[in-house]
């Protein structure tokens, strides 16, 4: 069974296609294919942790309204700016995309974490990560890096756009990281902001498909 969705334990398995996926195995029972966000972020930092080495870093996710999101001001669920209407708010809540990155890359786990804000938008969302790295480099070092994974080993789940893209201009897009060259800053040699964005209804459909094609494999292959 695969869960579209976070598992609320800590004990079932997490992957992302492209990340982790090799590690699973036909025993397992239930698992979970994390979020849309997860998976947009969980490829990015890949990428950045394997060549330039993730120290500390901080994410945030600029989110498109979902159903979970009130149309009018009621009563919240965790916290009171969660009943505020999405219409006409940007709306500050909690995020476990972050942590969940720590466990489908688990030499980030405490490395990371991050906040999320909906916004009165219908679809399409975007990570903002921030890091400090364990070396220094160049902010053209860094795109070379995830532009060769976008051709490579990481192709058609990172995309690499450099046109000056807006969120509407993703609409549809298949990969659920669609890293955005010309959005990103440097402030240091070790101190980066990147963005990245994502279809977060259809990008994540084709994630969960690719995992359940993976699954299905594998569990062919061991009979």
């Amino acid at each position: 069974m695969l869960l579209t969705a976070p598992a609320k334990d800590e004990v079932t398995p997490t992957f992302v296609f492209g990340v982790n996926d090799s590690l699973y195995r036909p025993d397992m029972k239930v698992v979970s294919n994390a979020s849309c966000t997860t998976n947009c972020l969980a490829p990015l930092a890949k990428v950045v942790h394997q060549e330039f080495g993730i120290e500390q870093s901080l994410m945030s996710t600029i989110h498109a309204s979902t159903a979970k999101q009130k149309a009018v001001d009621s009563r919240g669920g965790s916290d009171w700016r969660t009943g505020r209407s999405i219409l006409n708010n940007i709306i500050p809540t909690s995020t476990g995309a972050a942590k969940a990155v720590g466990r489908v890359i688990p030499s980030l786990k405490g490395k990371m974490t991050g906040m999320a804000f909906r916004v009165p938008t219908a679809d399409v969302s975007v990570v903002d990560l921030t890091a400090r790295l364990s070396r220094t480099t160049t902010y053209a070092e860094i795109c070379y890096a995830i532009r060769h994974a976008s051709e490579t080993y990481m192709k058609d789940i990172i995309g690499y756009t450099t046109d000056q893209v807006v969120s509407t201009d993703l609409i549809g897009n298949p990969c659920p990281c669609i890293f955005d060259e010309t959005a990103g800053i440097m402030l240091d040699h070790d101190f980066v902001k990147l963005i990245a964005w994502y279809d977060n209804e259809w990008g994540y459909s084709n994630m969960v498909v690719r995992m359940l094609r993976h699954m299905y494999e594998q569990d062919q292959a061991a009979q």
